[in-house]
């Protein structure tokens, strides 16, 4: 029996184009499945259109706000509507990267060095020895992620996140 799904895609964040672009593709793909698909921007007024279209289940699609830390899935919980992907607090735990990483820890789960830096910090210099990566630390992966450069020279393209947190690689 196919199902009607809203494919939540697009929203506000800095990961807007990459979430259209897997949402166009999640979308025809559950099209060619025989479900019936309704593709959603998504914005500020998400419950309201959620409530218009009556979904079966939700495919979230976005990237990083609102759809990674667990505002989108509470909004979905509170219409009763089902959902993929993790449920709202553990979303809201993983989108932190700090926090995610001292759970991953206390859980013996191993994890690799890093530490949380202001991006003033790090447009200084080095604040770990090369290699590293630095991706913002309350927002999805896909943007304003940066590599070290070579061993030498301060970060001259830090990320322009309020915070930023380096990692091995």
């Amino acid at each position: 029996m196919s199902k009607h799904v809203a494919v939540l895609m697009g929203g506000w964040s800095a990961e807007r184009e990459i979430s259209l672009r897997s949402g166009k593709a999640c979308a025809e793909a559950l099209a060619r499945r025989g479900h019936r698909v309704t593709r959603i921007d998504v914005g500020r007024d998400i419950a309201a259109v959620l409530t218009t279209v009556k979904p079966d289940v939700a495919l979230n699609m976005l990237h990083g706000r609102p759809g990674e830390d667990g505002t989108l899935q509470g909004v979905l919980e509170i219409l009763a509507i089902p959902y993929s992907h993790s449920g709202v607090m553990a979303s809201a735990l993983a989108m932190q990267k700090d926090v995610a990483k001292d759970l991953f820890r206390a859980a013996d789960v191993p994890v690799p060095e890093g530490l949380v830096a202001s991006r003033f910090e790090v447009a200084k210099g080095h604040v770990l020895p090369p290699p590293y990566v630095i991706k913002p630390i309350a927002e999805g992966s896909s943007t304003r992620r940066r590599n070290s450069p070579a061993r030498t020279g301060p970060m001259a393209s830090a990320s322009s996140s309020k915070n930023t947190l380096p990692a091995r690689s």
